[in-house]
Parts: C-alpha cells; sequence; structure tokens
C-alpha cells in the first residue's frame, strides 16, 4: 500500500493521544536507540501531557488507525513519526506535504546519528543551517537544524 489510501486530519486529544505516544514510542525505540529505552519511555509522558496538547499535529490514517503523525509549532517540526511497520510507504513525504502546504516553509532538528531521517530530509530538500553538540537536555547527542521552503 502506497500513501493514496492515506488520510490526513487533526489530532483528537480523545481518542489520538495514547495510539500517538505508542507510535511515538516504537519508532523513536527504533530511531533513537542511542537515547536509551528508559528515557525514552520517561519522556512518553511529556508527550502525552505537553507535546501533543501544545501542538498542531495533523495525522495520518490508514483504513480508520492512525498510523503516523506531525507536530508543528508555527512552522518549526517539534516532532514527525510513523509507526516501524509504516515507514517506507510515502506517509513521511505525504506528512511533510501538507505541513509545508499550510505554512510554506518549515524547520526542525534531527539527531545527526539518525542518518536514516537525515537521508529522508535531505531527499526533501531539507538543508542544515546550523549544528549544536548537545540536545535540549544538554546531553552530547549532536543535532543539525534544517529548513525548507517551497
Amino acid at each position: 500500500m502506497k500513501n493514496l489510501d492515506v488520510m490526513i486530519r487533526p489530532f483528537d486529544a480523545a481518542s489520538d493521544t495514547t495510539k500517538l505516544s505508542r507510535i511515538w514510542l516504537d519508532a523513536s525505540l527504533d530511531a533513537h536507540s542511542f537515547i536509551g529505552k528508559r528515557r525514552l519511555l520517561e519522556q512518553r509522558r511529556l508527550i502525552e501531557e505537553q507535546y501533543l496538547p501544545n501542538s498542531e499535529t495533523w495525522v495520518a490514517v490508514r483504513l480508520g488507525e492512525p498510523v503516523g503523525f506531525i507536530s508543528l509549532l508555527e512552522s518549526f517540526i517539534g516532532g514527525i513519526f510513523v509507526a516501524p511497520g509504516q515507514q517506507g510507504q510515502g506517509i513521511g513525504r505525504k506528512l511533510i506535504a501538507h505541513a509545508l502546504e499550510r505554512k510554506g516553509k518549515l524547520s526542525l532538528e534531527v539527531y545527526l546519528q539518525n542518518r536514516r531521517a537525515v537521508r529522508f530530509y535531505e531527499g526533501l530538500g531539507f538543508v542544515e543551517v546550523s549544528r549544536r553538540a548537545n540536545d535540549d537536555e544538554g546531553l552530547p547527542l549532536e543535532n543539525a537544524h534544517l529548513q525548507l521552503a517551497r
């Protein structure tokens, strides 16, 4: 299945929060194993209680079930996650295209250790504008700030 059977709709806190935080956790365990499972499990609560409710989130749905999402803070992508079993089918591209259409430009930060994500963003035309040696919590995890304009 390709992304043609994927619909994008607004986030519904009542029905989506737990499902999206599960997608976030599964995708993060896969892509961000260098962060550590314990830390990711601790962050899941923040995803549910702070990040999802305080961002503009769009949900990719296939056959009535969420398979991915993108969360925006203005034109900054706070997070984009696709369920591991659904990756490589154009869902992430569709979410980025949806956000770009709404915002006209996008930016994000990506862990440089997540080479798959870096390649994904570069393939969409994102360009690196800066780097920093530590993540938001001060840990030595190098990040790149990327931008994309229509």
